[in-house]
């Protein structure tokens, strides 16, 4: 008996919760007359969706933080040093080779791919797919071939530059030299137009065409010693065009002395 008098005042609390509740936006309702309701109800909604929207938010920004975390705990396995007897106990980890390492990485890789959405899920697959070029050479280069047509323009890109080293490596110097010609003209935040003239010239110069690698070497530091910065000051050379300017000096001196002087301010 005394358990149902609980139970049941806890009914009537609730009851009168609701009462309560339900009264005030009916008065209110009644206040507003007419449309008043609809109104009300409309109101309520939009503050239940704003409510709904700020646990996405938080729920998101989470995720995006766990999957941060996990792909760079799977860069530092891919990074990892290589040493024949890996020291015991030590916080950071290493492997007695790269084939190895490139295995666990992939091991690594592949949970962020099925568990994370983009941009996280491609960036996984490449550093797979580059991983892979270790431990299953073909198949490593079928994905990054895949990969170069991403939807996402920085993965696109760094498959195709990790596509044409890897041909560059096995003897494929046209293929590589497209790769890189292809990458130039993109000129993407990943891999820049300076980065991939610089291996295509290296590419020519293989080729034995040392014309078209002395001519994208001039051109590539010509152009960087005349760019422009900021107030219309010149801009900062890269490393990448200093190395050009050392490739063309060795490859060809007469060309060389024909580029502009470098900024004395820049010098150093």
């Amino acid at each position: 008996m005394a358990k149902y008098k609980k139970k049941r005042a806890r009914e009537l609390q609730h009851d009168r919760f609701r009462d309560t509740t339900i009264g005030f936006f009916d008065r209110l309702g009644n206040l507003l007359e007419g449309r008043g309701r609809t109104i009300l109800y409309g109101l309520a909604g939009i503050l239940l969706a704003g409510i709904l929207i700020i646990g996405f938010v938080k729920w998101s920004n989470r995720k995006t933080d766990e999957a941060r975390q996990a792909l760079g705990r799977a860069i530092n396995i891919s990074t990892a040093d290589i040493n024949a007897t890996p020291i015991a106990g030590s916080p950071d980890p290493s492997y007695t080779s790269e084939y190895e390492r490139s295995q666990r990485a992939i091991e690594e890789f592949e949970k962020v791919a099925a568990k994370y959405g983009d941009p996280y899920r491609s960036q996984a697959r490449y550093f797979i797919a580059a991983n892979r070029l270790v431990v299953d050479r073909p198949k490593g280069m079928t994905e990054l071939s895949e990969l170069s047509n991403s939807s996402l323009p920085e993965v696109a890109a760094l498959s195709k530059f990790a596509l044409a080293q890897a041909n560059e490596s096995d003897g494929k110097l046209e293929e590589a030299a497209k790769l890189y010609s292809d990458l130039a003209k993109q000129n993407s935040v990943s891999v820049s137009a300076e980065t991939a003239n610089l291996r295509l010239a290296k590419v020519y110069k293989k080729l034995g065409k040392k014309k078209e690698a002395v001519d994208v070497l001039f051109n590539m530091v010509d152009a960087s010693r005349k760019a422009k910065g900021e107030k219309n000051q010149p801009a900062p050379i890269s490393a990448a065009a200093r190395e050009a300017a050392t490739e063309l000096q060795k490859l060809d001196p007469e060309r060389y002395s024909q580029l502009p002087q470098e900024t004395p301010s820049l010098l150093g």
